[in-house]
């Protein structure tokens, strides 16, 4: 072995590497479904329905719009696959006849925190169809309800959609008014609703008799109480039913 050898070996390791090192790109991640829909989300939640498009999800997750259309048809399918993901883990109990007032009032509440968890959901629910395969156990479950309590079928075929209609209109409501707030100087919804409670109490009494009387009872409650009295104005009127047919 010649002595140059024997130096390189005998030689520590240089504390700095100098030659050029090369770049290793990051490791790619398979684009899916289900990534397409949580970028979705995030483009809903930062742009809102009307701004929400297949090239804004395809620019959050940084592929070509054409790479999207290997997983979801179209703008309409996606938004329909938003609507399924957002219930996906959503399910009815088994029907109790003894609870089947509160068993629907659980199930009602659940599906507005779902809706209010996104921006303009509510909306998307509206133009969703609800009788796709996908939902159909849900939808299956949540007619038990009605039946288990006793409706009759032609007021259980009904019920189904009208809670459902309760339900989006509520949170759509809910989110236009916090986007009609933020148009104004209010900094709160409470905020808002002190303004609007001011407004009703000036009303002229004479003109407006009944407005003027219940005014201060107009304002005074949150959303969820709102939304629970809505509920039971709803169930009291489905249990009369069940009543009726019972008698």
């Amino acid at each position: 072995m010649v002595e140059s050898e024997r130096d390189d070996e005998a030689m520590p390791a240089f504390p700095w590497d100098t030659a050029p090192r090369k770049r290793t790109a990051p490791p790619r991640v398979p684009l899916t479904r289900r990534r397409i829909i949580d970028a979705a989300f995030a483009v809903l939640d930062r742009e809102g329905y009307d701004r929400l498009s297949m090239r804004q999800v395809a620019g959050e997750l940084g592929v070509a719009v054409s790479a999207l259309y290997a997983h979801v048809k179209s703008k309409e399918d996606l938004l329909q696959q938003m609507y399924l993901r957002l219930f996906e883990e959503l399910h009815l109990p088994e029907p109790d006849p003894e609870r089947w007032q509160e068993q629907i009032k659980e199930y009602a509440r659940e599906a507005r925190t779902r809706l209010l968890a996104h921006r303009d959901m509510a909306k998307i629910s509206m133009s969703s169809l609800p009788f796709g395969p996908e939902m159909l156990p849900a939808v299956e479950a949540l007619i038990a309800l009605f039946r288990t309590a006793g409706l009759p079928v032609r007021v259980a075929a009904a019920a189904g959609d009208m809670l459902s209609t309760f339900i989006d209109g509520f949170a759509y409501s809910e989110a236009m008014w916090e986007e009609r707030r933020r148009g104004t100087e209010a900094q709160s919804w409470e905020e808002m609703r002190e303004t609007l409670q001011t407004y009703f109490d000036a009303l002229p009494t004479d003109r407006f008799p009944h407005l003027s009387a219940i005014g201060n009872q107009m304002f005074t409650e949150d959303n969820d109480a709102r939304f629970d009295l809505g509920l039971d104005i709803i169930i009291r009127g489905l249990a009369s039913y069940a009543e009726r047919d019972a008698s």
